[in-house]
């Protein structure tokens, strides 16, 4: 399958896995889909993902989180920068996601990290999603 936006292919596989309750999900994997799972896990929004090789094609494999009572960790995931519309933020334009709830994930030249780590790092990037 050739995907002209391959983040918006892997979010809408994380959508559809929580949807139905899977606890995990797999997809093809890349250099900047593993980075954004890596921030993703380590904002607590997923319990895992591994990098697998099968049959010499590289595998995205994501553990997903849920907690008891409340459901999935993650309710939303919305892709802000496509191709027909990339959008760039500076530092100073870096917005709060749900009155700081939530989080953004930008690539900026020193990585792929969270819009708070961004203003912190004093960069600005291409706004590539937003989870809550």
């Amino acid at each position: 399958m050739n995907t002209t936006d391959p983040i918006a292919d892997m979010l809408t596989r994380i959508r559809n896995a929580i949807r139905s309750r899977h606890p995990r999900v797999g997809m093809p994997s890349s250099r900047l889909k593993a980075e954004v799972a890596r921030v993703l896990k380590e904002e607590g929004y997923l319990s895992s993902y591994k990098v697998v090789e099968e049959n010499r094609k590289k595998t995205l494999r994501i553990g997903l989180k849920y907690s008891a009572g409340q459901g999935p960790a993650i309710s939303t995931l919305v892709r802000i920068s496509r191709p027909g519309r990339r959008v760039y933020a500076s530092r100073s334009e870096i917005h709060a996601v749900l009155g700081g709830l939530g989080n953004s994930i930008l690539t900026t030249p020193k990585g792929v990290m969270t819009g708070k780590r961004a203003r912190k790092a004093g960069v600005g990037g291409e706004v590539l999603l937003e989870v809550w």
